[in-house]
């Protein structure tokens, strides 16, 4: 479980084709913190580390993951926002994430107002039922406010800090971005369909 409060961005070294996929090699100041074994969140992915040196981190990307998520496009060089997972102790500043990506989006538009920026986002229909004004979504991994919907796309306002301390800033218009939807609202409307009046087999 994550926060989507990204911790630091890394930066692809290499991605290695396997029998099982691909192997992600990232250059991280985090590399010295990870072992084998720990989770990472990698645009917003949850990965499992399988290696670390000085240098960076080694992750394993399944086939289904490159499929589902915006990490099949990775090439040397592209930016990732990484956070480790959540302390049971720490304060929750974002919202729960999960790691587990709903889909990827595809950004429409990127204009600046005064000192922020606005990201406009195209998202697959299946989502529309969770994405909310003034909801929370994670892209990329990062925690974020919905400021406006419709049935097809969804505005961020993105302030400084986000927009220096995160990949956003080497984002461009057509850029895939992996969306994962608030959990709260994914049970909400799970409930609703399993409870549904006239609904066979529905839960007691």
């Amino acid at each position: 479980m994550f926060t989507g409060l990204v911790e630091t961005v890394g930066e692809v070294i290499e991605v290695k084709p396997t029998t099982a996929g691909f192997r992600l090699h990232v250059r991280t100041d985090l590399a010295s913190e990870l072992t084998p074994g720990d989770s990472l969140a990698v645009n917003g992915v949850c990965l499992t580390v399988v290696a670390a040196d000085d240098g960076g981190v080694y992750a394993d990307v399944s086939p289904e993951t490159a499929r589902v998520t915006a990490l099949g496009g990775l090439q040397r060089g592209s930016q990732l926002n990484l956070e480790r997972p959540m302390r049971a102790d720490a304060r929750i500043g974002g919202h729960f994430v999960q790691g587990h990506v709903d889909a990827a989006g595809t950004v429409d538009e990127i204009r600046q107002e005064g000192e922020s920026w606005w990201v406009t986002i195209r998202f697959p229909a299946p989502l529309a039922a969770y994405i909310v004004r003034k909801g929370s979504i994670a892209v990329d991994g990062i925690s974020l406010t919905v400021a406006g919907v419709d049935d097809k796309r969804f505005d961020v306002q993105i302030i400084p800090y986000t927009w220096q301390h995160t990949n956003l800033r080497s984002l461009r218009v057509n850029d895939p971005v992996n969306l994962e939807c608030d959990i709260l609202g994914k049970y909400v409307q799970r409930a609703m369909e399993v409870t549904a009046p006239g609904r066979v087999g529905k839960a007691q």
